[in-house]
């Protein structure tokens, strides 16, 4: 049977470019929405206790269809490990798991909800294709501002650890501040001009301490947000193919390029349409 081999099965499952391609991508849209609406209806105590034993018959045959889908991408992808690796594949396997570990662990099933991300395939199948690569450019983004962004976060770190332990010498245990790890936790509250106000200094010069620590962290927030729009900026100036990998949604290919460079796929031929 056709429907057995193996290039069929990849055109089907991975593309969208056929009608068979896109009534799978659609008909598995419409089961992860179903399986939602089951998980959500789950969630409340008088429908669970009256229609328990089928919304958990109707979660099994979800994630049993899920496992046979997941399955199959692996069994028929062109690069097993690229795929597997790739952010659809984790998602994909997360989106049967919980199910699975629900039997050991009670509640895990609730984190079925990861299923929602699957939905993202409806850019593919709806041709939204040019939001799928705007989502890749800010990833993209966020990577090359790995290291500085690591750099913020241990600076910020170190300086949390100084406010909370000041606070910590000045207010001591009688005004909240019972350890440094609690006077840490006001540190990130304030710095953050989050505020919960569960922990307050109570003396003048912890209040005078506090109000610096605010005012750094207006300074503090934006830094984060330059790093990442310089990285935006610079990736958005370099000359970028809005073709995009059909088996790892990855985009960001040479215009001459055949294949991905992150799974090896094949690649679909480039568009020219603006």
């Amino acid at each position: 049977m056709k429907w057995l081999d193996k290039d069929v099965l990849y055109t089907v499952i991975f593309g969208t470019e056929t009608p068979a391609g896109r009534r799978f991508d659609i008909a598995l849209i419409v089961a992860i929405l179903l399986s939602m609406v089951v998980l959500l209806l789950d969630s409340i105590g008088s429908i669970r206790a009256q229609y328990g034993p089928w919304l958990y018959g109707l979660e099994w045959g979800f994630t049993l269809l899920f496992t046979v889908e997941f399955g199959l991408r692996i069994w028929c992808a062109q690069s097993r490990s690229a795929y597997l690796r790739s952010f659809y594949g984790i998602i994909d396997l997360l989106a049967v798991l919980p199910t699975y570990l629900a039997i050991f662990i009670p509640g895990a099933s609730f984190l079925l909800m990861v299923r929602l991300l699957r939905v993202l395939r409806v850019f593919r199948v709806l041709k939204l294709i040019r939001y799928v690569d705007e989502a890749n450019l800010l990833m993209r983004s966020l990577y090359q501002s790995r290291r500085k962004i690591l750099v913020f976060f241990s600076s910020l770190f170190i300086l949390v650890t100084l406010f909370g332990s000041l606070l910590y010498v000045v207010e001591g245990p009688e005004n909240g501040f019972t350890s440094i790890p609690t006077g840490i936790y006001w540190a990130i509250v304030t710095i953050t001009t989050v505020g919960f106000g569960d922990i307050t200094p109570q003396t003048w010069l912890g209040r005078g301490i506090a109000a610096v620590t605010m005012l750094m962290g207006y300074a503090i927030i934006a830094v984060p947000t330059g790093i990442i729009t310089a990285e935006l900026g610079r990736e958005m100036r370099r000359e970028y193919s809005r073709r995009h990998c059909p088996q790892c949604d990855r985009s960001g290919h040479e215009r001459d390029a055949k294949f991905c460079n992150h799974c090896g796929a094949e690649l679909e031929p480039p568009n020219n349409k603006v």
